[in-house]
């Protein structure tokens, strides 16, 4: 029973669950004060804890912003209460704003499947449910083109040894998250699950992908 405890405690230290107290349903939902630069463009990605998710794309030259947030479900105006049921349909999600003239929207999709384990249904590492699975989103036919495109590729050259589970999804509505979710990683360095899942994940993605980086990350 002690061991079982101890097991329970851990994980629950390794799973993306903040310690702040979520927004009710009631309470006013956030939306960034930022100016988007004429010429950017947006895309969006869901693959496990957007903690993690967010701070990787920010790290990429030629992302200018990223935010994290909810798609790919059903639920209007969702919270993280009602994320964490898994009842929603939508999956924690980041929105990557970034200068075409920098980095393709192809190159999004090479960090988004460079990143993450896009072969296990509704689960990233210790993190599991629907609210964890792999989507790439699209906006127009040639995102969806481009996104099929890439994913043949790693199917024709066994990058995985499992079948790609990876959801190609229009989207529909991008929800912003509470603003406490925003810049997690940089803003709670001591977080246990920054410290175990996040910062290993965010240096792994560098050691493997150098020549995307922004000069300083």
């Amino acid at each position: 029973m002690k061991t079982l405890i101890i097991l329970l405690f851990v994980t629950i230290l390794q799973t993306c669950i903040s310690n702040t107290t979520p927004l009710n349903s009631s309470e006013v939902v956030w939306f960034p004060e930022f100016n988007v630069q004429k010429g950017m463009k947006k895309a969006y990605f869901a693959s496990g804890c957007f903690w993690c998710v967010e701070a990787i794309y920010e790290s990429v030259k030629g992302v200018q912003e990223v935010y994290s947030g909810y798609a790919g479900g059903i639920t209007k105006n969702p919270n993280y209460n009602q994320i964490g049921t898994g009842r929603t349909g939508h999956a924690e999600a980041v929105e990557v704003i970034y200068d075409p003239k920098k980095v393709t929207f192809e190159t999004l999709v090479q960090v988004f499947f460079g990143s993450h384990d896009p072969t296990t249904a509704n689960r990233q590492g210790p993190d599991y449910g629907s609210q964890y699975r792999s989507i790439a989103f699209y906006s127009s036919d040639e995102e969806r083109e481009i996104i099929q495109n890439y994913i043949q590729i790693l199917e024709k050259g066994n990058f995985f040894s499992k079948e790609i589970v990876t959801e190609i999804k229009l989207l529909d509505k991008f929800y912003y998250a509470e603003e406490y979710h925003q810049d997690y990683e940089k803003n709670n360095p001591n977080n246990p699950y920054v410290r175990q899942v996040s910062i290993p994940r965010l240096q792994k993605f560098k050691k493997q992908y150098p020549e995307l980086l922004k000069k300083d990350k």
